[in-house]
């Protein structure tokens, strides 16, 4: 595949955990693309047509309902890949992907994925790995959604989002906010005012600025912590 630019920056932390040869032969079978925002890679019952190694910029996993309410269950930036069902064979997915935040990634179709796989062992490990780090996740967001309120929430999303944009300033919308917690936009007011009101945020329309990521991890629900604390024992495991 032809690559849009020429020699972008490697950012994604499974190509990268590929030597430099390997790297060096998966490479130019990728493609190097940019994602835009709202952009949707896969939707939930279509056929993935591609896997993408997420380079930088944030994606979204979200549980849309047959009327249209959606709900985040997954966040996924450089440290991950879009379009997991297609490692053990599954050419759909129950779930919508999108862009959330503009980035690139390295994107490659299915077939040319097996083969990747199949010759680079080191990469399904990492790609299987991963697998396991967003199921986790994803059971956390989903006891987090049905324990814990709204500001303890709204301050743990705050926080994965900043982890996968390295950035002190969000570009989020109400309504974004309230579709990614499965709340009101109401509600969403009421949190983002308090947490401003206390100095974690400064909130305006359509952007949410960091001002104390430290007063963010006191307010955020043990289930951050618990994410984060799972993710390092693992990475210590895998070294």
């Amino acid at each position: 595949m032809a690559n849009e630019i020429a020699n972008p920056p490697i950012t994604s932390k499974i190509l990268l955990s590929l030597s430099a040869k390997e790297r060096s032969l998966v490479l130019p079978k990728l493609e190097f693309v940019r994602l835009k925002l709202h952009q949707i890679l896969h939707d939930s019952g279509e056929t993935i047509k591609s896997g993408y190694f997420i380079n930088a910029g944030l994606v979204s996993v979200l549980a849309v309902q047959p009327d249209g309410k959606m709900v985040e269950v997954g966040l996924i930036g450089r440290e991950g890949f879009a379009g997991l069902p297609l490692l053990v064979g599954y050419s759909t997915g129950p779930t919508r992907v999108i862009v959330q935040a503009d980035g690139t990634a390295y994107r490659c179709d299915v077939e040319t994925l097996k083969q990747l796989i199949g010759q680079f062992p080191v990469l399904g490990t990492q790609l299987h790995r991963f697998a396991h780090q967003l199921a986790m996740q994803t059971t956390q967001i989903a006891a987090c959604n049905g324990l814990h309120d709204v500001e303890e929430r709204l301050a743990r999303w705050i926080l994965m989002t900043q982890d996968r944009v390295p950035a002190q300033k969000l570009q989020l919308t109400q309504e974004f906010l309230a579709h990614m917690l499965g709340i009101r936009r109401s509600s969403v007011t009421v949190a983002a005012g308090a947490m401003q009101k206390a100095g974690l945020i400064s909130y305006s329309r359509g952007s949410v600025t960091v001002l104390s990521r430290s007063k963010l991890e006191t307010t955020a629900c043990d289930c951050y912590r618990v994410v984060q604390q799972q993710l390092k024992t693992w990475e210590a495991e895998g070294s």
